[in-house]
């Protein structure tokens, strides 16, 4: 009986979200109707101190202001800074000036922490850039859909975050367990433009002009206030100084502090940087709280004790655990946003996930590597929306430019899952 609850369930989430009501309501409104009409709980003291808990843990703080963060840095000279400070470095490389995609959002994802960001902002600068330098829109588009998911993997990371907060982990140690897979990934991304490049020299226009070494050197000044910016985040977080949302708050002030710098700080778009992540939160918190809400009524009707009996049924290896949770999360990429799998799924998969002895670190970037993919699958892979909104392309081209990188994040998981010191290795260090 409590499968066919479940599976009705299913159902109604899926028609709710596909009739385009917003995430988080739809997930509270599931819950409310299982609350209601499957347990016998009292459904109104339930859902406030759901939707309470869930948004009032004060590691959450870290999220408006690394939003924030990225908000300042999209509106102010800083992100046109980066491909004037990269491109002269990248003429001799096969490819050329396409690696400004992956250099380019590898650097902002270290300030950002959101793939959208990344990729909203990266995009902004290099496709306009790359289609006036004659560059191929199909190799453009896919590889800055790709590299725009390192957001969610380079620390910081909102999703790490969120993460840490559902398994209860060590986010200091989630972030610094993300930078050699995230900088794995990015090498994965321009080995593939590389490859492309020698495969079809036709397509690659020709070099600009070549500079000499001190005016390589010279132009490379324009990097210096965003590669600051990172070493003020990441140095006060893994060096103990500060917290995640203490280091989220010295890098909103730093931000503010280099845009006006620049100047390229106004009144203006103070207010319309500030409203924007204010926007983003909320849409996160009604998500997180609607999520929370949703987890708990599936918990009374006993959906994590019978799906846990099903997958322990199995009698899988942790190889073949991976596999199936690796195809499961791809599928469910294809109706929710990153942070609603991880909050829906956390709360029944990690007994499991513990009890076949993976460590929750690296099941943590494994979860990011999974949701990277996510964002690049029809029909809700959030970059895919961002850079239809940049290029008025359809999502079903978008999608298949990025579909070699899919590719590679897909290998990146087989790797880390192969050899897990790509991800443990650092998180030791810090013990």
């Amino acid at each position: 009986m409590e499968i066919l609850i479940t599976l009705l369930l299913i159902v109604l989430l899926f028609a709710v979200l596909g009739s385009g009501a917003w995430i988080g309501m739809s997930l509270l409104g599931v819950a409310l109707m299982a609350m209601q009409l499957f347990t016998s709980r009292p459904v109104g003291d339930s859902m406030v101190l759901t939707v309470w808990g869930s948004t009032s843990s004060w590691t959450l703080t870290a999220l408006p202001l690394f939003l924030w963060m990225g908000e300042i840095l999209f509106r102010s000279k800083l992100s046109e800074d980066m491909f004037k400070g990269l491109a002269p470095w990248l003429n001799r490389l096969p490819g050329r000036l396409l690696h400004v995609n992956v250099i380019g959002c590898t650097i902002f994802a270290a300030v950002s922490g959101s793939s959208a960001a990344t990729c909203a902002t990266i995009g902004k600068i290099t496709l306009p850039e790359l289609k006036k330098r004659g560059y191929p829109d199909d190799i453009a588009i896919g590889t800055l859909a790709g590299a725009g998911t390192l957001g969610l993997l380079i620390p910081p990371s909102i999703i790490m975050i969120v993460y840490g907060v559902a398994a209860n982990v060590s986010i200091a140690k989630l972030f610094i367990a993300g930078v050699i897979p995230g900088l794995l990934l990015a090498s994965l991304f321009m080995g593939y433009i590389v490859v492309w490049a020698l495969l079809n020299p036709e397509k690659v226009p020709a070099a600009d002009t070549g500079m000499g070494l001190l005016q390589k050197i010279y132009a490379s000044r324009h990097l210096i206030p965003v590669v600051s910016l990172i070493g003020v985040v990441l140095g006060s977080i893994y060096s103990g100084i500060a917290t995640a949302t203490e280091a989220a708050a010295l890098g909103v002030a730093g931000a503010l502090l280099l845009a006006k710098i620049e100047g390229s700080l106004d009144w203006a778009k103070f207010k319309q940087g500030l409203v924007a992540a204010c926007r983003v939160y909320c849409m996160i918190g009604l998500i997180l709280a609607g999520a929370a809400f949703l987890t708990l009524a599936m918990g009374f009707i006993g959906l994590p004790r019978h799906l846990a009996e099903f997958i322990g049924s199995l009698q899988l290896s942790p190889f073949g655990l991976i596999l199936l949770l690796t195809g499961f999360f791809i599928v469910l990429g294809c109706f929710l946003d990153g942070i609603s799998m991880v909050v829906l799924t956390m709360a029944v998969l990690l007994p499991t996930v513990q009890a076949a002895g993976l460590d929750l670190i690296w099941f943590g970037i494994f979860i990011v590597l999974v949701v990277e993919m996510a964002q690049i699958t029809p029909p809700v892979g959030f970059n895919l929306f961002v850079i239809q909104g940049l290029t008025k392309k359809e999502i079903t081209y978008i999608a298949r430019t990025a579909f070699p990188l899919f590719v590679l994040m897909l290998l990146a998981v087989l790797g880390t899952y192969f050899f897990q010191d790509i991800v443990l290795w650092l998180p030791r260090q810090m013990t």
